[in-house]
């Protein structure tokens, strides 16, 4: 048995959820893969995977092992590419995770330009709001928006985004415009709750107009964990949504949204992009990192 032949198949099933999607990507047979898996399985007298008709799950023990092998098969793969002329053009495989509307309306339109840099780094993108585990889940870098929550992450910074209350016409003809952010909790208006992925709370918004300070969170009927659904909510009029500029602006040009309480500031909502502390972080990470900086800042 190819010891790290078997590795690379048994990752590359976990990281598709096929044998059959695997094989594609190491471009063998699925027999191959099957019997790589297999061998692996021997060799170490675990059960790495649940096999059904219709679906592939990992096991505890294949969930304890995916990481450790992930980090070094990408270790493998990294010092074979720094031999010769790929040490001068960074290649191989990034795994990012990205908000919803930041991968759709900043990132993927200025990926064009990192592609026309760096043709031979393929980019796996994750888009979600939840939080991911960046190592356990074998995540290169992710990119979110406030304050960074994990400690164990080096978080550099992006930008910082300006953030206001909108609502949609619709909205607004059968409410009324709300003349202070307290009406929000009372009962003549409502807000789209923004929850977060991992409490399933409203998120809390700082509303400060000259010396005056309150917190807002709204009465909400509906919320959501993700941030499209919930711009499409607003634009829906089915509530106030305090949303970044880059997200607002297209829909108040087409008139879709209405800026409301604009007397009012919010705080600006920084972004991040953030990895594991790694004194032999891989090229092909530092360029993207970078560039994400250069391009998005």
């Amino acid at each position: 048995m190819d010891r790290f032949e078997a590795m690379r198949a048994f990752a590359r099933v976990v990281e598709t959820g096929s044998f059959t999607r695997a094989a594609h990507t190491l471009q063998v047979s699925r027999t191959t893969v099957t019997q790589l898996v297999q061998q692996l399985e021997a060799h170490l007298r675990l059960r790495l995977l649940h096999r059904t008709t219709r679906r592939v799950s990992v096991t505890a023990d294949g969930g304890a092992y995916y990481p450790r092998i992930a980090r070094l098969l990408a270790e493998l793969e990294e010092v074979e590419g720094g031999l010769g002329d790929a040490a001068s053009q960074p290649r191989g495989r990034l795994r990012i995770d990205v908000p919803g509307p930041y991968a759709r309306l900043r990132l993927v339109p200025a990926l064009p330009d990192f592609h026309a840099r760096y043709p031979d780094i393929q980019l796996d993108i994750g888009v979600s709001d939840r939080e991911v585990d960046v190592i356990a889940d074998n995540v290169d870098c992710v990119i979110r928006g406030g304050a960074p929550a994990d400690p164990a992450l080096v978080a550099r910074p992006l930008a910082s985004l300006s953030i206001g209350f909108h609502a949609s016409p619709a909205y607004l003809q059968r409410f009324g415009v709300p003349a202070h952010p307290r009406a929000l909790e009372g009962p003549d208006h409502h807000m789209v709750g923004f929850l977060s992925p991992r409490t399933g709370r409203a998120r809390v918004f700082l509303a400060q107009r000259g010396d005056e300070r309150i917190e807002v969170q709204g009465r909400h009927a509906v919320g959501f964990d993700d941030g499209s659904a919930y711009l499409a909510a607003g634009v829906a009029g089915l509530g106030v949504v305090a949303l970044p500029s880059y997200m607002a602006d297209p829909h108040v040009a087409s008139g879709k949204l209405q800026p409301v309480l604009q007397d009012w500031q919010l705080p600006p909502m920084p972004m991040h992009v953030m990895f594991p502390p790694n004194r032999h972080m891989s090229q092909r990470l530092r360029v993207f990192i970078d560039w994400v900086v250069e391009a998005l800042g």
